[in-house]
């Protein structure tokens, strides 16, 4: 078994299902960041069987809705002198601004630039968003 240490200060995204790892790692831009970033992928674990996991060993700014999006069940340890001081469980966004696109070709979004649309989540089972402009539904995979 591969060994890596804990950090002293950075985050821990923890409990990230298996294979989300990297889409992680790309959507929160982690490869821009100069300080070590680690990414576990198919760690074995008791209650999920396997998961991911990213180490980041420096303060950044997450996206806490583009995290949401990708893996509503992953928790985030925010670690000070390699201790946590801050622990965070996500959940889906209920609103989603500037992330999505709509999915509809006809939606005015398609054709003019409109910054900051609204998406509403309608279906937490099926991750299912609302667009503010035409009301066509759509989800994270469809909008990128």
């Amino acid at each position: 078994m591969i060994n890596v240490s804990q950090i002293k200060k950075g985050i821990v995204i923890d409990h990230i299902e298996a294979g989300h790892g990297f889409r992680i790692y790309k959507e929160l831009h982690l490869d821009q960041i100069k300080d070590p970033v680690v990414l576990l992928t198919n760690i074995p674990s008791e209650k999920m069987g396997k998961k991911d996991m990213l180490k980041i060993e420096t303060d950044v700014s997450i996206d806490m809705d583009v995290l949401g999006l990708i893996d509503p069940g992953v928790s985030i340890n925010y670690v000070r002198n390699g201790v946590v001081t801050k622990k965070l469980k996500l959940t889906l966004p209920r609103e989603v601004v500037g992330i999505m696109r709509c999915a509809n070709p006809r939606c005015i979004t398609q054709t003019e630039r409109v910054d900051d649309v609204h998406f509403y989540l309608v279906n937490e089972e099926k991750r299912i968003y609302r667009c503010e402009f035409c009301d066509a539904y759509t989800t994270f995979n469809e909008s990128r």
